[in-house]
């Protein structure tokens, strides 16, 4: 159970990161490094400069900010991975490391303009800065005794995730000019929840919902952080994280540590945190029309008109997935679902939708494409019309002959690339001040606008010719984010941050004179994103309580300010403590560093032992010492096993190299004192079991479904040496057999209420045949397919699986057979099965006790069992065993969260038998407690 709760905590991430990866580069990969005593950055040849810009961040920070959350250093290696096309990184344990995916978002108003790597480097290693001080007390003695996953299991249970996040974004704030605390953006979520006069739980605020649009734990932990230092001052947080992190006082360490070095209640400090942004934000304009009682509706973005009368945008909500919608007169009407993407952004023109679609590449995993794909939103058909590209924010000129779209390659540089409709590159416009594109638009036959930011992190508007020359400036360079561009006649509109909100500007591209659009409507929404306008109409995207909303005014309920420029300083929300010491603008007071470039071996640390598990399943007692490296092309396992009934000890190893184009496996296990009865007394033997194997996966996810195809051929070897005493009595023997196995899945996208997709299958083939020795052989096939159900949120899923055996196996294969639910099961010679299940939402509680458990829903499911089994020469009269194993019966499971963070689901399964149990007990009704495999 113990390592149940390691194993997931071992990579609590900084962020909500992509997934590591086994294997994800390919061996071309040429790794170099930058060596420093706070940080060994590790990147692909020719990201020299990027490295250099990290390193030196890293240790200008490591050398000016410790003090606040504690002294302790150790180096963390950082992996820069240059092929993804997801923004995002991670610093996790066991083993300790950090991966920077590099590809920024084209969305300056959710993460900010800074230089990308600048932003991931200030944010990130704040986690590692905060677990290299977290190793005290309690979780220092879980380090000592389990490793790394040891410290993950305490730091964990005694410091909320909200933390980990709140104080890294707190930093990233206070060490530049920008930072999410200065963004309106990273605020709305919570002021939407102020101005609806929803009032959710703490609980509620902690583990989210499935009916009701809750912030995630990013702006809580920030808000609670940047009071606490606002308050009690620089050493306050390291205080309490000290006292937490090595549970002084026992249980609930985090709330004592709260009220010992704040002098308030845990529950009074969060109710004062809020105070102060909510006080901050008092001229919002309460929502009278919103009903309090109302859940989430939909998420409604990109707006774009057709007409006065109708518009088409991207509409998703919690029981359907995103698809893209026109609606005419206030009448909806789906045109298509949208493809799998990594942002919801399109634009419109000429009857045509264009976006970029997420491809990932077949066997690498770190290696994904953005692909353009074109809309027709007549016929509603799709067509993918480039290939293996890194394309962001595409948009089509006015006439539908032409493309414009931001491309990123894999050494960090951004340019605009001219296409036709048929996804050929037409031109590349120079890019000599290596700015980052954002949202280009086409506004005229020859001329193109954009948001760009320069390396600085400022932003401004500008405009180019086709040729990417005479670039002229719509709105100056500032700190303050702008995007969304739109043109209409000679305006083109935008969205800057603007004191507490985004707002909405426009610009004359004659006279280059911008505006503020205000009036009506415009002046009661918190922020405004993503505008549109029509002939006679405008439109723009708000955030609610109950998913960011479409608004649509006449144009002649709005006004045009003069302004002489969209931008001003930043706010800080009432925290001046950011800018109160010398380490505030540190980012500014980073110079580019001298440090060596050297060559990093593929093979170092090749064995990097990171944590110690215990396993505790009765009869079986084990230990393992998991290891990874950092490229992870590696994972390796040693492990030991006591079975306490039989009384062996097993010795083993397991290794996994990705590296190369197959997965290579290898592994062994020596086994001591097996024994079994014969001729009245008990026979020992020692055994010898070996197996190597190549694999190899395959990701082929493309438009709407997630497809995944795996092939593997493996050998394994037993050997039996039986112990002195017995040598001359009985031979040893010896065996080897091959185990060819061939898995697919496929499904669609999955909506957040939706306990299965709607439409999927999976199936498995495994082979297993003798090559030595002995005779034996065994065929197993499974598969499922997933269907809709009655209503929405409803699943029918049939399976089916069949087992065939060699008549006269010598080898007793492990059974992986799925028997009927409620029998024992047992191995037989010939077995097949078909189940039927229908799965269904019974209530959303939204509760919780203690902090401890929190039910965000109950679902239950029906289902009905038939296994047919046949055995040759079963009985000791030599018949044959034929028989069936019905069952039918249902289940109620609870999807929860534990400790405010970590997901698990539980149930109870009722069972009728409408057969004897042969091989199990007595009784037709069973009633089983169904827990998850790994509790994370």
């Amino acid at each position: 159970m113990l390592r149940r709760l390691l194993l997931p905590l071992l990579i609590i991430p900084a962020v909500a990161a992509n997934a590591q990866q086994l294997g994800g580069n390919p061996p071309s990969v040429k790794w170099q490094q930058v060596n420093t005593p706070a940080a060994k950055v590790i990147f692909p040849k020719g990201l020299d400069s990027s490295a250099l810009n990290v390193a030196a961040i890293v240790a200008r920070i490591n050398n000016s900010t410790k003090p606040t959350i504690g002294t302790k250093q150790r180096q963390v290696s950082i992996l820069l991975q240059n092929q993804s096309t997801i923004s995002n990184a991670y610093v996790g344990l066991a083993p300790f490391r950090s991966e920077f995916y590099l590809t920024p978002s084209q969305n300056s108003f959710q993460l900010g303009s800074l230089r990308w790597t600048d932003q991931l480097a200030i944010h990130e290693f704040r986690h590692v800065q905060q677990y290299n001080n977290f190793n005290v007390g309690l979780s220092h003695v879980l380090k000592l005794f389990f490793g790394e996953g040891g410290q993950a299991l305490g730091n964990a249970l005694s410091v909320p995730d909200y933390f980990f996040e709140g104080d890294a974004v707190y930093n990233e704030t206070h060490v530049s000019r920008q930072g999410r605390g200065r963004l309106p953006d990273f605020m709305n979520d919570y002021r939407s929840l102020w101005i609806a006069g929803k009032d959710y739980s703490w609980m509620k605020l902690r583990n989210g919902s499935y009916r009701d649009f809750v912030p995630n734990h990013y702006p809580l932990g920030y808000m609670l952080v940047a009071y606490g230092y606002q308050q009690y001052g620089n050493n306050f947080w390291k205080d309490v994280t000290q006292h937490a992190a090595a549970f002084k006082g026992g249980f609930y360490p985090w709330q004592q540590a709260i009220q010992k070095y704040s002098g308030k209640t845990y529950a009074q400090f969060r109710t004062d945190a809020l105070a102060h942004f909510k006080n901050e934000f008092r001229g919002d304009v309460k929502d009278v029309s919103a009903n309090p009682n109302q859940h989430f509706i939909a998420d409604e973005q990109y707006p774009a008109f057709v007409n006065d009368s109708t518009v088409v945008y991207l509409k998703t909500t919690y029981d359907r997935v995103g698809r893209f919608v026109i609606n005419t007169a206030g009448r909806e009407k789906d045109i298509a679902v949208k493809n799998i993407t990594t942002d919801s952004y399109f634009s419109y023109a000429n009857g045509k939708i264009i976006y970029s679609a997420f491809r990932p590449d077949a066997r690498w995993g770190y290696r994904q494409f953005n692909e353009l794909v074109v809309l027709d939103i007549n016929t509603h058909s799709q067509k993918r019309i480039t290939r293996r590209t890194k394309y962001f924010s595409p948009s089509i000129s006015a006439d539908g002959k032409s493309i414009v779209a931001v491309s990123l390659d894999e050494k960090e540089n951004s340019a605009l690339h001219l296409l036709d409709m048929q996804g050929r590159l037409q031109s590349v416009l120079p890019n000599p001040g290596n700015l980052f594109y954002t949202y280009p638009k086409f506004y005229s036959d020859d001329r193109l606008i954009a948001a760009v930011r320069n390396p600085a992190g400022q932003m401004a508007l500008v405009s180019t010719n086709m040729q990417g020359k005479d670039m002229q400036y719509l709105v100056p360079y500032s700190y303050n984010p702008i995007g969304f561009t739109q043109v209409q006649d000679k305006l083109a509109y935008f969205t800057q941050t603007k004191g507490l909100k985004d707002v909405l500007f426009a610009v004359d591209l004659t006279t280059k004179q911008i505006f503020e659009v205000t009036g009506g409507k415009v002046n009661k929404s918190i922020s405004f994103y993503q505008p549109a306008a029509g002939p006679s109409k405008f439109a723009w995207v708000k955030p609610t309580a109950f998913g960011n909303q479409l608004i649509q005014v006449s144009k002649s309920d709005v006004k045009l300010e003069p302004v002489s420029s969209g931008g001003q300083k930043l706010l800080d929300f009432g925290i001046t403590k950011l800018s109160a010491d010398s380490t505030a603008d540190l980012l500014d007071k980073t110079k580019p560093s001298d440090f060596a470039v050297t060559k990093y071996g593929k093979a170092y640390n090749l064995f990097n032992f990171h944590s110690l598990f215990p396993t505790v399943s009765d009869p079986n007692y084990s230990l393992a010492l998991v290891g990874e490296n950092v490229l992870n092309t590696f994972q390796s396992e040693v492990s030991f096993n006591y079975n306490r009934n039989e009384g062996y000890k097993s010795f083993g190893f397991e290794g996994i190299y990705g590296g190369l184009y197959p997965f290579i496996s290898a592994g062994g296990d020596y086994t001591i004192d097996r024994n079994g009865y014969a001729n009245g007394r008990r026979v020992y033997y020692n055994e010898t079991a070996l197996h190597a194997g190549l694999r190899v996966p395959f990701n082929l996810s493309v438009g709407n479904h997630y497809t995944n195809f795996s092939v593997g051929s493996s050998i394994y070897y037993s050997q039996n040496h039986f112990q002195q005493p017995f040598r001359a009595q009985y031979r040893d023997r010896s065996y080897a057999y091959l185990s060819n196995t061939i898995s697919f899945s496929n499904q669609v996208q999955q909506a957040r209420k939706q306990i299965n997709p709607l439409f999927a299958q999976s199936v498995s083939l495994n082979y297993k045949k003798s090559v030595t020795n002995l005779d034996a052989s065994q065929i197993l096939a499974t598969g499922s397919i997933y269907l809709p159900g009655l209503f929405n949120n409803h699943s029918l899923v049939l399976s089916g699986a069949y087992q065939q055996k060699g008549q006269n196996n010598a080898i007793g294969f492990s059974n992986d057979f799925p028997f009927s639910k409620g029998y024992g099961s047992v191995s037989l010679q010939s077995m097949d099965k078909f189940g039927a299940s229908y799965h269904f939402p019974i209530a959303y509680p939204d509760a919780g006790v203690a902090n401890l458990l929190y039910i965000l829903r109950l679902r239950g499911y029906l289902y009905y069992d038939h296994t047919h089994a046949t055995q040759a020469r079963f009985y000791t009269n030599g018949a044959s065993f034929n028989g069936n194993f019905r069952s039918a019966g249902a289940a109620v499971f609870f999807d929860a969260r534990i400790f405010n963070q970590q997901p698990i689901s539980f149930g109870i399964r009722y069972s009728h038998l409408f057969d004897p149990d042969v091989f199990g007990g007595n009784g037709k009704n069973r009633i089983e407690l169904v827990l998850p495999v790994a509790i994370f």
